[in-house]
């Protein structure tokens, strides 16, 4: 299904795969045979067919495979096998979830589903229920099934996802909400971002603290002795983050990164990835000349072709950069937060503090 306004092509969430797969499950193991394609209706009314991968039915029985397509996003389950068994439950006990192999198990407080539950989502579980209970009606039989999810090397590939940082332990989350997967939207990313701040708040913690990479991320957590609970990767979704936090507040928050996209925070950015261009050299010129800068020196910051070897020249010329980015950075994350202390933090690549605004209380008024 194409993107209408990007050309791209969209794909399925792991929660519409599920429900697929254990719609043709369910069918099969009440005597329709597996139904290839099946169809299924999404939450906004669409309702597309998938093709199965793999299909059996024995012991009581029947299981279905479907390939997670992702379409052109760089999803991480792009490509893995949505695996669902369903059997019949015991009367009166409803639909009842369980985590197959790669599926993993909540293990902290915050997230949408208790600790204890196996990581599917609301809204797949809804999704799911409501169509085994469309296919029980249809059989004339009640609704009562035991579905077990799972998904081939799904626990391997959690090791590339926040789901250990979020207590969710074993594999990948079974998520979506719309069912569908829009091409480069960091769907994925912005919820491990909320359920970050769901599970840190949940914690008890009054300090969390975002970073925008690795690197940066370490430095931070050495520098304000952060517990892996504390730390939210914000990636370049510092605005996102941000207003998350505005609506569901922690009395402390730290926002960290590195020179470059420090100073596109600085300059008012609220998205700081790459494709929304580099940072602007003749705005840090001009910050270099109200620091005392010479013309020579502003001619240079022009120049420069990174935002690093700009940041050396002021540096040589001992101008403290660092700091007047960072304190600019903090009015733009200021008023995004808009209430609570704030604290911006700028690292070089080897982890070296070059900038700091020192926590501070936000004055609501600045918003």
């Amino acid at each position: 299904m194409p993107e209408k306004t990007s050309g791209l092509r969209r794909g399925w969430t792991t929660g519409a795969c599920a429900t697929a797969a254990a719609k043709a499950a369910a069918t099969a193991l009440l005597g329709g045979g597996f139904p290839d394609p099946v169809t299924i209706t999404l939450p906004g009314g669409q309702t597309p067919s998938f093709a199965l991968a793999d299909e059996r039915c024995g012991d009581g029985s029947a299981e279905v495979a479907i390939v997670k397509d992702a379409g052109d996003d760089p999803d991480v389950t792009h490509g893995a096998l949505v695996r669902v068994a369903v059997r019949r439950g015991v009367a009166g006990a409803g639909i009842r979830f369980q985590a197959g192999p790669g599926v993993g198990t909540v293990t902290l407080a915050g997230l949408p589903v208790p600790p204890g539950e196996p990581a599917i989502n609301p809204v797949p579980r809804k999704m799911i229920a409501s169509t085994l209970e469309e296919v029980a009606a249809a059989y004339s039989v009640s609704a009562d099934f035991d579905v077990t999810i799972g998904i081939d090397g799904g626990e391997a590939l959690a090791a590339k996802t926040m789901n250990p940082r979020l207590g969710i332990v074993g594999g990948l989350s079974v998520l979506g909400t719309t069912g569908i997967v829009v091409p480069y939207s960091c769907a994925a990313w912005i919820h491990s971002i909320h359920r970050g701040i769901d599970v840190a708040r949940a914690a008890g913690f009054d300090h969390v603290g975002g970073a925008t990479g690795d690197a940066s991320e370490k430095a931070m957590a050495s520098h304000c002795g952060f517990a892996e609970q504390q730390l939210i990767d914000m990636g370049d979704f510092v605005g996102g983050m941000l207003k998350y936090l505005r609506v569901h507040p922690v009395p402390m928050v730290t926002v960290a990164g590195g020179i470059a996209k420090m100073t596109k925070l600085a300059q008012g950015r609220r998205d700081l990835h790459s494709k929304h261009g580099r940072a602007d050299m003749e705005a840090l010129a001009l910050a270099v000349r109200e620091l005392g800068g010479d013309d020579r020196l502003q001619a240079r910051i022009v120049r420069a072709n990174t935002v690093a070897e700009a940041f050396a020249h002021a540096t040589d010329a001992a101008l403290p950069l660092g700091d007047y980015l960072a304190g600019q950075a903090w009015r733009t994350a200021a008023q995004i937060l808009r209430q609570g202390r704030l604290q911006l933090l700028i690292f070089d690549r080897e982890g070296q503090l070059r900038g700091k605004a020192n926590m501070a209380e936000i004055d609501p008024a600045m918003s």
